[in-house]
């Protein structure tokens, strides 16, 4: 009789014991430099040396306190107001390009765009390319030296209001000092006169079922509103050109940037 066992044996494979094999963590995708410059840009390569110019886009409708729908291709001032600050407080950078395609907007956030620029102790030069509409047009002249492409044009017309309206001399007086602080802005920044701004603000027949104006690059040269007709080439020569006699006047007042 075979002795009884207290524990019950357990029959075991002959094959060696193998861990279950441990399932690799989940990597993170890396994506290559060319394939990220594709998407962003199009382009297999993109400009890669630094550069001591600031380029900063306006297009679109300049957003002010109110959000405009989603569907509407817009320029927030709050994103272009720290842009314009870093730009004044990095030393490597010695001058900014604006390029300018806007329809107008919002009247307080594109005055308080170009006060901004007007202030900057660094050379500014803008372009206007396709359209300087509306508060465009003081945004445009902001700048140290402007520029406008030969097809692009600048409506000048007087400020709108939408939505709800009191119908009462307050209304008319706010909105009459709020298109005087334009006119002062532009007269100031330009070589246009006060008359002749107005003149074109308030012309009847020239904008269909409105009064306004659409200047045409030859007008705002003629009419002292932009500096010059020109595209990118030319504003990147003027802008290297004022870059060079501000460090000269720097060297020779013995600071140094």
């Amino acid at each position: 009789m075979n002795e009884q066992m207290n524990d019950k044996q357990i029959p075991r494979s002959n094959q060696p014991e193998t861990e279950a094999p441990e399932m690799p963590a989940q990597e993170e995708k890396q994506v290559s430099p060319v394939t990220e410059s594709i998407q962003q840009f199009g382009q297999t390569q993109s400009p890669a040396a630094e550069s001591n110019i600031f380029c900063m886009t306006i297009i679109g409708q300049v957003e002010g306190h109110l959000i405009l729908p989603p569907q509407n291709k817009t320029t927030k001032y709050e994103h272009i107001i720290p842009q314009l600050v870093a730009a004044e407080q990095n030393p490597k950078i010695e001058g900014i390009l604006i390029i300018l395609n806007t329809v107008g907007g919002d009247v307080e956030a594109g005055l308080a765009i170009a006060e901004m620029i007007a202030s900057l102790s660094k050379p500014t030069v803008t372009v206007v390319i396709g359209g300087g509409h509306s508060i465009g047009v003081p945004i445009a002249v902001a700048s140290t030296y402007s520029l406008i492409a030969g097809s692009a044009t600048m409506t000048i017309h007087p400020i709108r209001m939408n939505g709800l309206v009191i119908g009462v001399p307050q209304t008319f007086e706010y909105m009459e000092k709020m298109q005087e602080r334009v006119v002062r802005f532009v007269t100031s920044h330009s070589n246009i006169s006060e008359e002749m701004f107005k003149e074109l603000m308030f012309k009847t027949g020239e904008l269909n079922r409105d009064i306004g104006t659409a200047v045409g690059s030859a007008d705002a040269v003629k009419y002292g509103l932009m500096d010059a007709v020109g595209g990118i080439g030319q504003a990147i020569a003027q802008l290297n050109q004022l870059m060079g006699d501000r460090k000269q006047t720097l060297q020779a007042g013995g600071y140094t940037q």
